[in-house]
């Protein structure tokens, strides 16, 4: 029939990611101010004679190899794991997404050395590049977080650099141009908040990544040190009672893959929200 249309059902947002996101800062906001005010065990104080026990009422979880109560370290563990994960993040992003919105603007020699660095940060995998440099460093959660730095935010950098190339180009930039807008203005104004939605996208799919990494050296030694809490360092510490208290790598190896599995959950949903391609006919 003539005229006839079918409407199309509009596009609802998936609210379930930002519930997450608040239960999740909640949690967490819940187990720093647990893990300060109520749990009474000094997480490197060690007591042979209570060594390996299981759960009970004075250890929920049960004690380690040294008679550390679990609970008390993986809450900690937790504490410098997520912690130093986002300090490295925040980090990298300070560095990268200024460089980056000025690389991409300035062009001319800042973008072709800029552009020559980032190209021999890239080279190599950002795994094997950490590794190296935590290598040289020595090991250590600071000199880890450092490297881990050094490798990001080049990420973040490059990206910002291309978005910036692209929206430099527009007719709003080109009349703040005009208009004799000073180029800082122009950068902070304009630029910079046609950048968040992508740098967001990409900073939350990297945090599950810098976890992973974090407790994957210290797994192998080069990021916390013993006695420091950490889930990685804690999976390595546990390895040699893996047959006879398979909970002790449990416990940790099972936060680690929480926490992963919902930074990427959130990394999905801003990229579903931030697309701007994606639109309702």
């Amino acid at each position: 029939m003539r005229g006839l249309s079918i409407p199309l059902p509009k596009a609802t947002k998936n609210k379930n990611p930002l519930i997450l996101l608040v239960l999740f800062l909640g949690l967490t906001l819940v187990v720093v101010i647990y893990a300060f005010l109520f749990l009474r065990h000094d997480p490197t104080l060690t007591n042979l004679d209570t060594r390996l026990q299981g759960m009970s009422i004075q250890h929920p979880l049960g004690t380690d190899q040294l008679g550390r109560d679990v609970l008390t370290r993986l809450l900690l563990g937790g504490q410098q794991t997520i912690g130093f994960s986002f300090l490295a993040l925040v980090v990298a992003l300070f560095i990268g997404v200024p460089l980056g919105i000025i690389a991409g603007y300035k062009r001319g020699l800042v973008d072709r050395v800029f552009m020559r660095i980032a190209d021999g940060f890239i080279a190599f995998p950002d795994t094997i590049v950490a590794i190296v440099l935590s290598g040289l460093l020595g090991p250590g959660i600071g000199n880890l977080v450092l490297a881990i730095v050094l490798v990001k935010w080049v990420n973040y950098a490059r990206l910002v650099r291309s978005t910036v190339l692209s929206e430099s180009q527009k007719d709003y930039v080109v009349v703040a141009r005009i208009n004799g807008l000073s180029p800082s203005k122009i950068m902070r104004k304009h630029l910079f908040p046609h950048v968040v939605g992508h740098v967001l996208v990409l900073a939350s799919l990297d945090l599950g990544k810098i976890i992973l990494l974090i407790s994957a050296l210290s797994y192998i030694g080069l990021g916390a040190q013993p006695p420091t809490p950490e889930w990685g360092a804690m999976l390595n510490d546990s390895r040699p009672y893996f047959h006879s208290r398979p909970e002790l790598m449990v416990y940790p190896g099972l936060a680690i893959v929480i926490v992963v599995l919902f930074t990427n959950m959130l990394g999905d949903y801003f990229r579903d929200h931030f697309d701007v391609k994606k639109e309702v006919q």
